[in-house]
């Protein structure tokens, strides 16, 4: 298939993907259609063990569907070769930032990418220092990574995927434990962007500001909707000005 041809295919889709742990009789994900393309913007709600991360780590190959298939640029997709060539268009983002940053420097922690691309060390820092320079970053650059704080962390998880420059990015409760600031110099991030991207989160109001549509995992469905079902929360209450979610009725 050429580029060109590729091109008109949704970037990555899975179709009746079900998913269940070996030795449970329960699927986690049960006949799951989802669809992440170049410039969609997605938000993934669900209960907690609804199977949102599990999904994420379906697309990302990490973990292999026990039903269905997952198409990337609309040819099925299962080896390890696929999967590779996947995750050079395909980003993520991890939950927990300390299990994507194991470089010393944060320069060389966003580095790692690029130079498996195939860039030289002196094309990478390039792309890394621009990547962190965009970011308003640059000041962390020569940091240990380990002693940043956790807001940094994921600014950074978030420079180490966007210096591979990819067509899209999954983002796993990426407002977690953040700071009012850092969440709201995170949304700028996303806002302007011109890459598609699918967010788990439990904030609505962040899903509200940074998304076009939603899937709702609920009993290892997926079900898609519009942006209608999102909605920002205005209000006053004691401590109103701190970082908090709303639960959901």
């Amino acid at each position: 298939m050429t580029a060109d041809a590729a091109s008109t295919f949704p970037l990555v889709q899975l179709r009746q993907v079900s998913f269940g742990y070996p030795g449970s009789k329960q699927m986690l994900i049960d006949q799951a259609d989802v669809t992440v393309d170049r410039r969609q913007r997605i938000g993934l709600i669900g209960p907690n063990g609804s199977g949102k991360t599990t999904l994420l780590h379906l697309i990302m190959g990490l973990l292999r569907p026990t039903g269905g298939s997952v198409l990337f640029k609309g040819r099925e997709i299962s080896s390890k070769e696929d999967f590779r060539l996947l995750r050079r268009s395909i980003g993520m983002v991890f939950q927990d930032s300390d299990d994507q940053l194991f470089s010393p420097t944060v320069l060389e922690d966003v580095a790692f990418g690029p130079l498996n691309l195939g860039l030289s060390k002196k094309e990478a820092l390039h792309v890394s220092r621009r990547t962190l320079d965009n970011l308003e970053l640059s000041r962390l650059a020569e940091r240990v990574t380990h002693q940043l704080s956790g807001g940094e962390k994921k600014l950074v998880s978030l420079a180490t995927i966007l210096s591979m420059q990819p067509e899209a990015m999954l983002l796993d409760e990426p407002t977690n434990n953040l700071d009012l600031a850092t969440r709201t110099r995170l949304t700028a991030i996303l806002n302007r962007l011109e890459i598609g991207y699918m967010i788990i989160s439990h904030d609505w109001d962040f899903l509200t500001e940074t998304c076009d549509e939603v899937y709702d995992m609920n009993e290892g469905k997926a079900l898609r909707s519009g942006i209608d079902s999102l909605h920002s929360h205005r209000h006053a209450h004691v401590w109103g000005d701190r970082p908090h979610e709303h639960a959901r009725c």
